[in-house]
């Protein structure tokens, strides 16, 4: 039995007598699982308003990003939501065709691509925008607005601090102990 710092006792933790290291915790206590089932959580009350005007999550995930940018580059939305290249493509494309985004391409260089909402887009995200922020004052009056507030703040502290790499990911496989002997 060992001291942490403080003094007190801890014991060893547990070893898989299979590999002879601590055990992967729990699926249900696995951090990303904690956040995806928080997100599906929270999301399940958007998307029956979202598809009522014919959008998908990822589609109102654009049109939000839009709106707080007069114009933006394609390399940039896709930092901004977290869309994969391929899919934002489609997703521009079914965005352009319903005329609630407009793409240009710069004199200066053609291979990039500025995407802005239109007049129509504006529209649609101001009206989908009403029952959105309905949604969010439903959830505020049944989680509470401060810890809402507390939470968001939260999670973005997580986003910083993890923002910079961590010592302990493995970049490659750990050769195993036969193939070290053969070394």
């Amino acid at each position: 039995m060992a001291n942490d710092r403080n003094g007190a006792s801890r014991t060893a933790p547990k070893l898989s007598p299979v590999s002879g290291r601590p055990p992967l915790r729990s699926f249900a206590m696995s951090l990303p699982m904690s956040l995806l089932r928080a997100r599906e959580a929270v999301m399940r009350h958007f998307r029956a308003n979202l598809r009522s005007f014919g959008l998908t999550e990822q589609q109102w995930r654009v049109l939000r990003a839009l709106s707080s940018k007069d114009s933006v580059e394609v390399a940039e939305l896709v930092e901004l939501t977290f869309l994969l290249g391929p899919s934002l493509s489609r997703i521009l494309k079914e965005l352009e065709s319903r005329k609630v985004i407009a793409r240009t391409t710069p004199d200066s260089d053609q291979r990039r691509g500025i995407i802005s909402l239109t007049a129509k887009g504006q529209q649609l995200l101001e009206e989908v925008g009403v029952y959105s922020e309905a949604v969010y004052a439903e959830i505020a009056e049944r989680y509470g607005s401060k810890k809402l507030a507390a939470l968001q703040a939260t999670l973005k502290d997580l986003e910083d601090v993890l923002s910079k790499p961590i010592d302990a990911v493995v970049t490659g496989r750990q050769p195993s102990r036969r193939s070290r002997r053969n070394t």
